[in-house]
């Protein structure tokens, strides 16, 4: 139990097996710089430890194995069983010893709040799945609310939500951070990007009292929009406020709610929530943190005593098309009923059903629109269902907007009295790019494209490709009906660390099998979804401090100081042989049934070093073909000075890891938050040796690619790579139609 509980500043975005999404990144954030509020972290070590002392882990299986998560009934009654059995099981005295410690040295009121595996991830928020408790005080009060928290893991709507996305129950942690709390006075979320039209722009929302009430949609916010280069405020909606959410003062026990609602004075309701200065120096924070994990944020703020706090930030995970793609339709020839926010793009239409309360979900029917004062959690199952959603209350940021822009399904929110206006069996249409309701089932048109767009058609094609980065193997179908080209970068380490054991720890107990056979079935995932379009899976690139998180690992890997140019990619394989066989095997398994099965090997720092590792893979089995390509990543000044030796010494392929390639050819460490200006591709140096490897890759006649989102931020660095003759660009989903349409533009000049 070494690492039963964490200060924020003991872990980053890497350590998502420990802290889980929320944590790693409020821990990312701290390191940062970013004003986050202190606090620590009790990690999923702590969870398993609680299952295994108390003996549920079988329990739960059983009653799991027979359960159709789409019984909604059956559902309630199973996930109300599970969350009984864990908050009435006694937390072990080790455990809640340590909360306790680490919560009298933090004191006073703080927020408990759930972070689980397979949350605020890159590619799928599993947003409000589990639970969050604010205005928590005393150590056994939050020791409490922990144990509510890993009950909460067993949600009704956590289960269906994880059984939708194929997740196995048992190997999703949770890790709890404890926050000191912050009483705001004002307080919402931002998007550095805007979320429905894909617009360039910070878009802001805001309320008076605590941000809970902007997310569950129970209040309408302020929204306000700011250029992203000048920092001027573009535009601003300001909503009435009656009434907003704060501590509940007279709080007497854990059953009572810690928050409570209380009326906004008249004189304030119409006011805006926060001044012109603080959406300035919001909006700058939000570019920080956008600029730092390289990817549009989802950012939720606080603000207590005119000082402005970040408590939490994820990668926006519903970007789903272009911003031209998102406005490619309008309705015509139809009578306008409500107008609201425009919160998931898209047209739908159908007959109304209106729910007024969570019992009534069930009596949705596939295709009709599901109309709501708001939404909950609760009402995934349903929203699933539904062809279009429409509601009373709520922003751009709600659940409904969030969870519908997730699933792809057109949403309209904030129209007031949708539930009063419209009538159950009412045929209606709803256009969630534009935020209006129809009368009727109407038919729509295509909006006049530009010249551009007309090239383009409905799906973009370009000679240069476009691949995807991906990890988790419940995202494998959702991006593969995308308009991409196949996997170019298939990292392991996210399905390695869901096995949860150090390779070795299990060879030890004779349970390599175990290994195999889990991480074989993670890139079958894959492999079937693009089928066949290709699927280039990079080998374990874990450095050794990823390595001591995992089970075991502590035995096998030493402490050092500078891991990143440590023990990790080729060197590990030549010298750690037996672990390397395991992963072998598993890809020979899965390239019996899928032959658009690649393999990309990671940090080959020398031309012995490659040569040794294609003679370990052909002794296995695995002998270079033409249909098994194997390719490189190229991403140390090495790789760049010799690239003739190493394409010459039998490769098929290289691409570029700008990242690691940019901070070694700099020197600066990719996470330096003071050194984050300097870190730019579009450094000379390594534009020169992003050349090198390109026209040297063609002039070779093998193909050549590159890894990260820098060309779909850098429009002119992408002109130089297509110019240069790269062969494709692989970006992570929320990139791929963006960077689509930048590469078009640049084979059109050309």
């Amino acid at each position: 139990m070494e690492k039963a509980i964490v200060g924020f500043s003991d872990v980053g975005k890497d350590d998502i097996s420990l802290v889980g999404g929320k944590g790693a990144n409020l821990g990312e954030m701290t390191t940062a710089g970013i004003p986050v509020p202190p606090g620590f972290i009790v990690t999923t070590e702590s969870y398993f430890h609680f299952l295994a002392t108390s003996k549920l882990e079988e329990e739960i299986k059983r009653a799991l194995s027979t359960l159709d998560p789409n019984d909604s009934n059956r559902l309630q009654d199973v996930a109300s069983e599970i969350k009984r059995w864990i908050s009435e099981a006694p937390m072990p005295p080790e455990i809640s010893q340590k909360i306790a410690n680490a919560y009298e040295r933090l004191e006073g009121l703080v927020a408990v709040r759930s972070s689980a595996t397979a949350e605020d991830l890159p590619e799928a928020s599993f947003a409000g799945q589990q639970r969050t408790f604010l205005n928590i005080q005393g150590s056994e009060a939050v020791i409490h609310a922990v144990q509510e928290c890993w009950a909460s893991l067993f949600e009704p709507r956590a289960i269906f939500y994880r059984a939708q996305q194929g997740v196995d129950h048992l190997k999703v942690g949770i890790a709890v951070p404890v926050q000191r709390m912050v009483q705001s006075k004002s307080s919402g979320i931002i998007f550095t990007v805007d979320p429905v039209s894909n617009d360039e722009v910070i878009m802001i929302e805001s309320v008076f009292g605590l941000g809970e009430a902007i997310v569950s949609g129970e209040i309408t916010p302020d929204m306000y929009l700011v250029d992203k280069d000048e920092f001027t405020i573009r535009k601003k909606e300001i909503a009435t406020q009656s009434w907003q959410l704060v501590r509940n003062t007279r709080k007497k026990n854990h059953a009572e709610d810690t928050n409570t609602r209380v009326a906004v004075g008249k004189t304030l309701q119409s006011k805006q929530k926060i001044t012109n200065a603080e959406i300035v120096a919001l909006s700058r924070i939000a570019m920080r943190i956008e600029k730092h994990y390289k990817s549009p944020q989802d950012i939720e703020w606080a603000k207590e005593d005119g000082k402005l706090y970040i408590v939490q930030t994820r990668p926006i995970t519903t970007l789903k098309g272009s911003k031209e793609e998102a406005k490619t339709e309008e309705v015509v020839h139809a009578p306008l009923l409500l107008t609201g926010s425009p919160a998931s793009p898209g047209i739908g239409a159908g007959p109304v059903k209106i729910i007024r309360d969570v019992s009534d979900l069930g009596d949705l029917k596939d295709w009709e629109v599901l109309v709501a004062e708001m939404t909950t959690p609760d009402f995934v199952p349903a929203m699933k269902r539904a062809s279009a959603i429409v509601t009373d209350r709520g922003g751009r940021t709600c659940h409904a907007a969030i969870v519908s822009r997730e699933l792809g399904v057109p949403s309209v929110v904030g129209t007031e009295h949708a539930t009063r206006t419209l009538k159950d069996g009412q045929g209606i249409t709803v256009d969630g790019s534009n935020g209006k309701v129809y009368e009727g089932l109407v038919t729509t048109r295509k909006k006049k494209k530009t010249a551009v767009n007309e090239v383009r058609g409905a799906r973009l094609q370009t000679r240069t490709k476009v691949y995807v980065n991906l990890a988790e193997p419940e995202l494998a179908e959702t991006i593969a009906a995308r308009n991409v080209d196949g996997v170019g970068l298939l990292r392991a380490e996210f399905m390695i660390a869901e096995i949860g054991k150090h390779p070795n720890y299990l060879i030890s107990q004779g349970r390599g099998e175990e290994f195999v056979n889990q991480l074989a079935k993670g890139i079958t995932t894959f492999a079937k979804a693009f089928n066949p379009r290709p699927v280039i899976y990079r080998s374990t690139d874990f450095k050794t401090n990823e390595y001591r998180n995992l089970e075991g690992g502590e035995e096998y890997e030493e402490v050092e100081d500078n891991p990143m140019i440590g023990y990790r990619g080729c060197s590990r394989y030549v010298r750690d042989v037996e672990a390397f066989k395991l992963e072998i095997e598993a890809i020979k398994r899965v390239r019996k049934n899928y032959k658009n099965l690649n393999i990309m090997l990671p940090f080959v720092r020398t031309v012995g070093e490659l040569v040794r590792t294609k003679n370990l893979l052909a002794e296995q089995g695995l002998v270079q073909s033409k249909d098994l390509k194997i390719w490189m990543m190229a991403e140390i000044p090495s790789n760049v000075f010799l690239i003739d030796q190493f394409i010459d010494a039998g490769i098929d392929g290289i691409s570029i890891g700008s990242n690691d390639l940019t901070q070694l050819v700099l020197g600066i460490d990719r996470d330096s938050s003071k050194l984050a200006d300097d870190f730019d591709e579009r450094d000379e140096a390594v534009l020169v040796a992003f050349k090198k490897l390109i026209q040297t890759a063609a002039k070779k006649k093998v193909t050549s690619s590159i890894c990260g989102q820098a060309p779909s931020f850098y429009p002119e660095l992408t002109e130089k790579l297509v110019r240069w003759g790269i062969t494709s660009v692989s970006v992570n989903p929320d990139a791929i139609e963006r960077t689509r349409e930048i590469i078009a533009d640049v084979e059109q000049k050309i």
